[in-house]
């Protein structure tokens, strides 16, 4: 396994649809392994391949206290949502930035797992936004593009000050 290198707001290759994975191979397992431990390593509770350059639709989540519980999902769709809720969302592409999102509070998922076998699931609260969040990335969009205008403006600011001060 290996750690990836997670691609930082604005990056425009942020903003790249994901394409459908074809074949689920010992790559895609290979992609979804180092994914699972770059997420850990960040520490993060969901990773699209998308943010760490990899442009194939393939999210990792864990949302267990103990980290004991990885779903991989390939290909995932949302195929049915309902109910509203809003969480303060935080993002590994967007470091150090928390602003509240309204997404479905309920959502059905539709994907492939590591062995390329269809399943279905339903889920509510953290996963549901975790889910919900991560497909966005794979349609090329950042959680902060839900935030008015200034706010966006002020997130970018501030992620280039930091930039500045770090180079």
């Amino acid at each position: 396994m290996a750690l990836l290198p997670i691609l930082r707001y604005p990056d425009p290759r942020l903003h790249t649809r994901a394409v459908p994975v074809k074949v689920v191979d010992d790559r895609i397992r290979q992609l979804i392994a180092d994914m699972a431990e770059t997420m850990y390593e960040a520490p993060g509770i969901g990773l699209a391949a998308t943010q760490v350059n990899v442009h194939e639709r393939v999210i990792v989540i864990d949302v267990s206290e103990d980290k004991s519980e990885l779903m991989a999902l390939i290909n995932p769709e949302i195929i049915e949502k309902d109910g509203e809720q809003t969480y303060e969302e935080g993002c590994l592409s967007v470091p150090g930035i928390y602003e509240s999102v309204t997404r479905a509070e309920h959502v059905r998922v539709r994907a492939l797992d590591a062995n390329g076998q269809p399943f279905e699931f339903e889920a509510e609260g953290l996963l549901s936004v975790c889910v919900q969040h991560e497909i966005d990335h794979l349609d090329g969009k950042v959680f902060v593009e839900y935030l008015s205008n200034l706010k966006l403006n002020r997130i970018k600011s501030k992620l280039a000050k930091k930039a500045r001060i770090t180079a």
